[in-house]
């Protein structure tokens, strides 16, 4: 075999098991979330079919002909990626919440064959280019590195070009063409060794998947670069319209009256919101998270003349907002895109009254936005009265919610923790109002607000409260904020 063409084996082959990793994460999205854990069990589970695949391919090549075996190995590989699409669509439909069991079941289902498929080829290839002993340390490492090349190529350009410019299932489908097509190539290549029922079997499979996968209804309206977004219209409001990113009910949005809020969640904001200053003035605010703009929309109706900065990670968001949520950007309502860390970064100093926190990656606040180094830095855009209110969900026994609000004590003179009561008191999981401020936290206005609007929230603020509420939950820093570990199941 030439050399240019083992190494584009092995370079293929390798980079088409981390294009398939990295597409993992979006397939499985839409059914357990995205979290640390999703992200560990992918790479668990492709990892493990690498080893099997390295290992049964190098017992293979001992015992037949590799070339026999290298074109089943394309084909086969091409074929099994395309049907992880239909698959981790069937199982992911039927399990149930998003625990690491789900998890690695469904990137199992859909990546482990695979993987190990095309992981075969390089010891295939390596048992063809050994001519003599004296050549192992070259041909071996070699293609090691040649492999190791192509999955780099994988990784960076899926990462940074095809998971942004194009959905996740045509990208699946064009990779497992090309690596059936690849195969029946060098089946003709090689003198036809392995047998043509096998060949035509595996393409019979792909073009099945390929069709399965073109044919079946995913669970995505819009897929974007960061979640599975859809809006679904509220059958018992028809201007009622409620916004899903992958496994979260995120925001709701009526498009006639902006102060409706249908989520606890966000009445529980507006109670806090509502609670500051003189009733009815401006505040200038600075939104973490932009979702639906269910807040920043109602700040503007029930406060004319506010002005909101909402730093909004995923453009595509905001695109479907606009097409679908009537939202109408303008000078007292901006919006810009891209990490909000990163972006709070450009945000003037003492320039906000008003700080709201509402970014989610699946049930999760993401970590790099918990973190006494991020608080600080929003406690520097905060004018002295200004207020921080971040939304956060947990379940007992709260591990996460305790660990942010002794964060938020470390660089902030008051805190407080709203929820109802038998969420404070530890007996039941949901949203929680943590809010945060240089200035006395108004607990008994948020406590009024929250009673007008029909809720039971409480607000837990003195400090002796904190005290039993936080325990001994550490800060969240840059160096250790375990969030998705922290939150309870």
């Amino acid at each position: 075999m030439p050399r240019w063409l083992a190494g584009a084996l092995v370079f293929t082959a390798s980079g088409s098991v981390l294009v398939l990793e990295i597409l993992a994460g979006r397939l499985l999205a839409p059914y357990v979330g995205v979290s640390l854990e999703t992200y560990t069990g992918i790479i668990g589970v492709v990892l493990a079919g690498i080893a099997a695949g390295a290992w049964i391919g190098g017992e293979l090549a001992d015992r037949q002909d590799p070339r026999r075996l290298l074109p089943g190995a394309l084909v086969g590989g091409g074929a099994l990626a395309i049907a992880a699409v239909p698959l981790v669509r069937l199982f992911g439909e039927l399990a149930i919440g998003g625990s690491p069991l789900v998890i690695v079941f469904l990137a199992a289902v859909g990546f482990f064959l695979p993987s190990a498929v095309l992981s075969a080829v390089t010891p295939l290839v390596v048992k063809i280019e050994l001519e003599s002993v004296e050549e192992t340390g070259r041909v071996v490492g070699s293609l090691s590195a040649i492999a190791t090349a192509g999955s780099l190529v994988g990784v960076f350009v899926t990462g940074f070009v095809l998971v942004a410019a194009f959905p996740t299932t045509p990208v699946v489908i064009v990779v497992g063409g090309l690596l059936v097509v690849g195969g029946v190539a060098l089946w003709f290549r090689l003198g036809r060794r392995l047998p043509a029922r096998i060949v035509v079997s595996s393409v019979a499979v792909f073009a099945a998947s390929s069709g399965v996968s073109v044919l079946a209804d995913g669970p995505c309206e819009v897929e974007t670069a960061y979640f599975c977004a859809r809006v679904e219209v509220d059958p018992e409001r028809p201007s009622g319209r409620t916004l899903l990113l992958d496994t979260l009910r995120h925001s709701y949005v009526d498009l006639d009256d902006p102060t409706y809020l249908e989520l606890s969640y966000a009445r529980s904001m507006a109670d806090v919101i509502d609670a500051i200053g003189a009733p009815e003035a401006a505040l200038d605010a600075v939104h973490v998270g932009g979702g639906g703009f269910s807040l920043p929309r109602y700040l503007t109706a029930t406060r004319p003349g506010s002005r909101s900065t909402v730093l909004e990670l995923d453009p595509s968001i905001v695109e479907l907002d606009e097409e679908q949520l009537g939202l109408v950007l303008d000078d007292d309502l901006r919006v810009v895109t891209g990490d909000a860390r990163l972006n709070l970064r450009e945000v003037a100093t003492d320039s906000a009254d008003l700080v709201l926190g509402d970014a989610f990656g699946g049930r999760s606040v993401p970590w790099h936005l918990t973190t006494e180094e991020f608080v600080e830095d929003i406690a520097r855009v905060m004018r002295l009265d200004a207020v921080y209110a971040i939304n956060v969900i947990d379940q007992p026994p709260l591990g996460f919610v305790r660990a942010e609000v002794a964060t938020l004590r470390r660089v902030f003179d008051h805190v407080a923790v709203v929820g109802p009561a038998e969420r404070l008191a530890g007996i039941s999981g949901g949203n929680f109002i943590l809010v945060a401020s240089d200035v006395p936290i108004p607990a008994e206005a948020i406590e009024a607000n929250s009673a007008d609007r029909g809720d039971d929230n409480r607000v837990l603020g003195t400090p002796a409260e904190l005290d039993e509420f936080v325990g001994g939950a550490d800060v969240l820093t840059d160096e250790h904020a375990p969030v998705d570990q922290l939150i309870g199941s």
